[in-house]
C-alpha cells in the first residue's frame, strides 16, 4: 500500500476566475491524514468549509462546482485533477473569492504551486476505492464505463467522436496515470469551447475578461488566433476533467474506466454509482458480523423501549465520529395498523425518529461518562425521498458534525439498499441523565 501525502508547507496562488473574471487568491496548506480535500472561503462573514466531494456538486453549466448553504466554489475539476495526479489526499485550499483561477485553461498553475509547496507522504497507508464491479452510466451519445483491472493504478480511454460532421474530427486517448504521465500528457490541456458556445457564454456575462489569446476556441477553419499544444488536446482536457471530477470520490481510484463524449453531469454520476455499489458491498460485508451493539446493549444507553424503540442494533462504531445502525421494518409494526390501511408506508417523523435515536447512541460515545443524555432540540434540511415498506431494511448513518459542552450536532440519512431514503441535520441538548 502507498502512503497518503499533503503538501510540505502553504503556498499560494493569484488570477481571475475562468467564468466569473473575479480577481483571487488561493491559499494552500498541508492537512493532517484522514482529512481529504477543503476549500475554505475567507470572504464570507464567518468562514465556509466545504469538502470537496460528490455529495456537494451543485449544478452548473459546463464546469464543476462546489456548495455548503449558500457559499459556492466554482470551477473546482483541474485543481482536483492536479491534486488527483500529483496523489495529494489531504489539502486545505483557502480562497477569498468564488472561483478558483482559470491559468492558461489547464492544470498548470496548480501544478507549479504543488511543486512548489512540495508534496511529502505521511504516516497512514492510503485508502484508494477499487472498482470491483462494472458500472455504467449513460446519457444521450455519452457514456462511461468502469471495469476491474489488476493492475493498482487507474487507466483511462477517452473516445471523443463527435460525428462525421461535427466541429472537431475524432480523437482517441489513454493513459495510465502516475504523477511523470500527468504532468506531461495532460496536465497542460486546455480548455476548449466552440466559437458559437464562446459567443453564449459572453453574451451570458461570463468570460467577458477572455480573449483569443485566453482561450481555445475552435472556429469553422481550426482554433481562433492561437494553436494546440497537442494534436489531440481536445480528447486529453476531457480526460483531465474527468480525472479531476473522479477525485469528488474523496479518494483516488483504481480501476479502468472507458469514456465516450462525457461531460461533468455524467462524471459526478459515475462517481456516485461508484460509491453505492462501495457501500453496497461494504454493508453486505457488516451484516454478516456480529453487531457492535445488540438491542440489549441499546436498551442499556437510550431509554426508549417498545414500540418506540426504533434502532435494532449498532452494525458499525468509528469513535465518536460515526455510527451506522439497522432497523427492521415488518408488517407488524403497530404504526402500520393506521398509516394507511391498505398501504402502509413507514411514517416519515419515525424515519425521522430512528435516525435521532442512532445520533443519540453516537453521541453517548463521547458523554459516556458525563452524565448526561441526548434530547431532540431541533431538525434542519430534512428530506424524504422515498417511501419506506413492510419488508424494508432501514440502514442509518450517523456523523458528528459538532459536540459542545450543551449541544450535540449530527449529520443523519437513511438509506434501503443503496437508495437514500431520508436525510437531516439534528441537533440535540445535553441535559443532564435521570438517577436509575
Amino acid at each position: 500500500m502507498k502512503p497518503q501525502c499533503t503538501i510540505e508547507k502553504p503556498t499560494e496562488i493569484r488570477g481571475r476566475g475562468l467564468f466569473t473574471g473575479e480577481p483571487v487568491t488561493v491559499r494552500f496548506k498541508p492537512a493532517p491524514p484522514d482529512t481529504g480535500i477543503w476549500f475554505v472561503r475567507s470572504d464570507t462573514p464567518a468562514p465556509v468549509r466545504i469538502n470537496a466531494h460528490v455529495s456537494n456538486v451543485t449544478k452548473r453549466m459546463r464546469r464543476t462546482s462546489l456548495r455548503n448553504g449558500t457559499a459556492s466554489i466554482e470551477t473546482v475539476e483541474h485543481c482536483m485533477a492536479a491534486l488527483h495526479g500529483m496523489g495529494v489526499d489531504n489539502i486545505e485550499i483557502e480562497l477569498n473569492a468564488s472561483e478558483l483561477p482559470g491559468g492558461d485553461g489547464s492544470s498548470c498553475v496548480f501544478v507549479e504551486a504543488l511543486q512548489e509547496a512540495g508534496i511529502v507522504e505521511q504516516p497512514v497507508e492510503s485508502r484508494p476505492l477499487v472498482i470491483t464491479d462494472v458500472v455504467r452510466v449513460v446519457e444521450a451519445d455519452a457514456e462511461l464505463v468502469a471495469v476491474p483491472d489488476n493492475a493498482d493504478e487507474l487507466k483511462i480511454i477517452y473516445d471523443l467522436d463527435y460525428g462525421d460532421n461535427g466541429p472537431l474530427p475524432r480523437q482517441f486517448f489513454s493513459v495510465r496515470l502516475s504523477p511523470d504521465a500527468f504532468l506531461r500528457e495532460i496536465a497542460p490541456a486546455r480548455t476548449y469551447v466552440f466559437e458559437e458556445e464562446a459567443r453564449q457564454f459572453q453574451s451570458l456575462g461570463l468570460g467577458k475578461h477572455l480573449t483569443y489569446d485566453d482561450l481555445v476556441v475552435i472556429g469553422a477553419n481550426g482554433v481562433i488566433n492561437n494553436q494546440f499544444r497537442f494534436e489531440n488536446e481536445c480528447v486529453r482536457h476531457k480526460v483531465l476533467d474527468l480525472i479531476g471530477d473522479l477525485m469528488l470520490a474523496g479518494r483516488s481510484l483504481r480501476g479502468k474506466i472507458f469514456a465516450t463524449k462525457s461531460g461533468h453531469s455524467l462524471n459526478h454520476e459515475l462517481v456516485r454509482r461508484l460509491l453505492d455499489a462501495i457501500e453496497a458491498k461494504e454493508l453486505a460485508s457488516r451484516l454478516a458480523r456480529e453487531p457492535v451493539l445488540d438491542v440489549r446493549k441499546i436498551q442499556r444507553i437510550l431509554p426508549h423501549r417498545y414500540p418506540f424503540l426504533l434502532v435494532d442494533r449498532v452494525l458499525e462504531v468509528d469513535g465518536d465520529r460515526r455510527a451506522v445502525g439497522l432497523k427492521n421494518v415488518s408488517i407488524n409494526e403497530e404504526f402500520f395498523q393506521g398509516h394507511y390501511p391498505g398501504q402502509p408506508i413507514m411514517p416519515g417523523v419515525l424515519i425521522i425518529e430512528a435516525m435521532a435515536q442512532l445520533g443519540g447512541l453516537l453521541l453517548s460515545q463521547k458523554l459516556e461518562h458525563t452524565g448526561k443524555v441526548a434530547v431532540l432540540l431541533s431538525m434542519d434540511g430534512v428530506k424524504f425521498r422515498r417511501p419506506v415498506v413492510p419488508g424494508d431494511q432501514l440502514i442509518l448513518e450517523a456523523r458528528t458534525l459538532r459536540v459542545r459542552s450543551r449541544t450535540g450536532h449530527v449529520q443523519c440519512n437513511a438509506r434501503v439498499g443503496e437508495e437514500i431514503v431520508a436525510q437531516a441535520e439534528i441537533k440535540f441538548m445535553l441535559v443532564d441523565a435521570e438517577p436509575q
